[in-house]
């Protein structure tokens, strides 16, 4: 298989930690997209993605799969232990929430706040921005992450008892605050108590 990314961005992140949690890691080869270049906005790479993001997976039949719950899920159903999309439909469709929750509200508002609201990728990338709705998206995300703490109040991960693609969302997306420098209140103790236990583990290296 090949994965198509950029190492140290959030989208890139998910699947990076999944691969490891599953095992595959060193089953990928990773091709380097350099957005800053743009490159990801060139012919040959939207070939492979008609939306210019990464990460896209290609499989060793030439099957290209773009948009990071679908990587995460089909390496999740080809592969065995441990499970991280839920082997039940109440499990399934209580973490698919869960990500999507945090996707929209922690990890798509970082984003918009950093492209629309700092300089983002520069002038050459950010072509469009829009700093009010940018700084709206800021106040967005520590929204989130306050009701993420409270998520956390009786259980150890984002989903349940089970570590899964909720919490690896959630990793990727605070990689992504540090970056933007938007940081975790400190009040917001059973959050911060679930970022060191995620961090100590052996996957969060992959996204590094």
């Amino acid at each position: 298989m090949k994965v198509y990314d950029y190492k140290g961005f959030p989208n890139p992140a998910r699947v990076r930690i999944a691969l490891a949690e599953k095992g595959l890691f060193d089953k990928v080869e990773f091709i380097h997209v350099d957005l800053p270049a743009g490159e990801h906005r060139k012919p040959e790479f939207l070939a492979k993605n008609p939306s210019g993001a990464v990460p896209v997976l290609e499989l060793n039949d030439g099957t290209l799969i773009s948009e990071s719950s679908a990587i995460t899920e089909y390496l999740d159903q080809a592969s065995g232990n441990p499970d991280l999309t839920g082997t039940t439909p109440k499990d399934r469709a209580i973490i698919a929430m869960m990500q999507r929750k945090i996707e929209a509200g922690l990890m798509d508002a970082v984003g918009a706040y950093f492209h629309h609201a700092t300089e983002g990728l520069g002038p050459d990338i950010e072509t469009d921005q829009n700093p009010t709705w940018g700084k709206r998206q800021r106040n967005v995300a520590v929204k989130t992450m306050g009701w993420m703490n409270t998520v956390l109040a009786d259980r150890d991960y984002l989903a349940g008892d089970n570590f899964s693609v909720a919490d690896i969302t959630a990793m990727a997306g605070f990689a992504f605050a540090d970056f933007a420098k938007i940081d975790i209140p400190a009040d917001l103790t059973h959050l911060l108590n679930w970022r060191t236990r995620v961090s100590a583990r052996p996957s969060a290296q992959a996204a590094a």
